[in-house]
């Protein structure tokens, strides 16, 4: 039954398109496209139950002029990603755990189609020339595509989405990603304007915590925050939101964070928050947290406390080459107070698994980090050391 409704679906879909060319006709509405395909029905002397119709029709209209199959999972609240693994393999995350979908593209070409949809709304193109793109979509929902000859196996995309709701400490604590004291810990840093940086792998919760973090805020401070895509939502009366801008078409305009990170060090900060640092921006945010912009907040991809501390050495010898280890590595140990490791389970929650603070003692050669709670993955609880 599902291979012959699939097949229906593609012989309307076809139809449509060819009609709708023949008649050269914009992108029709919804209606418009229910008679079209009422008609084709009938032509063919196919008897197809309410609810099966209905279906029919929405892929049919979302195919046309929507995201095709995605509309379902993109108006599904409990998925958080989606991953398209070629047109005829859809792959999304519910609740921190990964599980293949019974959607599907009808083709490599309405999957590429698709694409093109989703980034030509933010002046962007992809194609052999420019095979992979990053681009969001209207919600803010972060989109990252590839296409053949760089992928394999066919055309790729991934769509991490945008939470709707606020994220909070009280949500956290909700789902058991810490404790109370660790919670009360964390007001205190955020509030006596501890600089904290967010560790952990791709998945594991680094922007929920980041945005936890950024609400414990006070309101009478004023905050910038500075990202890729924009995705720390939180209620401040007086937030300045930042957003880095990718080349157009003619590969001109393009706005690093870095230079965003340069400007806000213009708009008198209370507060910098950077959604995540990659590069040879590291060099400013640490700059900024040495010289009098502390309570600076930001995630950074690693494995561990210690590690996330390693590649943000890196990450500044790439900004500033000529300045040797020995006089970076103060920096760090006196720009950073507090570093908290996030991590994803292989039951799919999501924990803090550390909580360190930097030991400052001077003549301190490398990094120490005194771990104050530690989640025990043998025991399944929360230690506070």
């Amino acid at each position: 039954m599902q291979t012959n409704l699939l097949t229906i679906q593609q012989k309307l879909y076809e139809k449509t398109i060819a009609f709708m060319q023949q008649q050269n006709e914009t992108v029709p509405h919804e209606i418009r496209v229910r008679e079209i395909v009422q008609k084709f029905l009938n032509q063919e002397q196919l008897f197809v139950p309410k609810n099966i119709f209905q279906r029919l029709l929405e892929s049919i209209t979302f195919a046309i002029i929507g995201f095709g199959p995605l509309e379902f999972l993109l108006r599904d609240d409990d998925v958080s990603e989606i991953m398209v693994n070629g047109f005829s393999s859809v792959f999304v995350e519910k609740n921190g755990s990964i599980e293949k979908t019974c959607f599907s593209f009808l083709n490599e070409k309405q999957l590429i189609q698709t694409i093109n949809r989703i980034v030509g709304k933010v002046g962007r193109r992809i194609d052999e020339s420019h095979p992979l793109v990053d681009a969001r979509l209207a919600d803010g929902s972060r989109v990252n595509a590839i296409i053949p000859p760089l992928s394999l196996c066919g055309a790729t995309l991934t769509i991490r989405k945008f939470p709707k709701k606020i994220f909070v400490i009280s949500d956290m604590l909700n789902r058991n990603s810490l404790t109370q004291k660790m919670a009360d810990f964390l007001e205190t840093a955020v509030v006596s304007k501890q600089n904290i940086i967010i560790s952990g792998g791709t998945g594991a919760g680094k922007t929920s915590t980041l945005n936890a973090c950024a609400s414990l805020i006070p309101h009478k401070e004023r905050l910038i925050t500075i990202e890729d895509a924009a995705e720390i939502r939180i209620n401040h009366p007086h937030l300045v939101s930042l957003e880095s801008r990718t080349a157009n078409l003619e590969d001109v305009g393009e706005i690093s964070i870095r230079t965003l990170l340069k400007n806000a060090l213009r708009m008198r900060p209370d507060r910098i928050v950077v959604g995540e640092i990659r590069g040879e921006e590291a060099i400013d945010m640490l700059q900024a947290m040495n010289t009098g912009h502390k309570g600076s907040l930001t995630t950074v991809h690693a494995n561990s406390p210690l590690e996330s501390l390693y590649r943000i050495e890196t990450m500044v010898l790439l900004g500033a080459s000529k300045i040797p280890l020995s006089a970076i590595r103060p920096q760090i140990i006196q720009g950073i107070d507090i570093v908290i490791q996030q991590q994803r389970l292989p039951s799919g929650e999501r924990k803090i698994i550390k909580i360190s603070k930097m030991e400052k003692e001077k003549g301190l050669s490398d990094y120490t980090l005194k771990d104050l709670f530690v989640f025990n993955l043998k025991t399944n609880k929360f230690e506070q050391l």
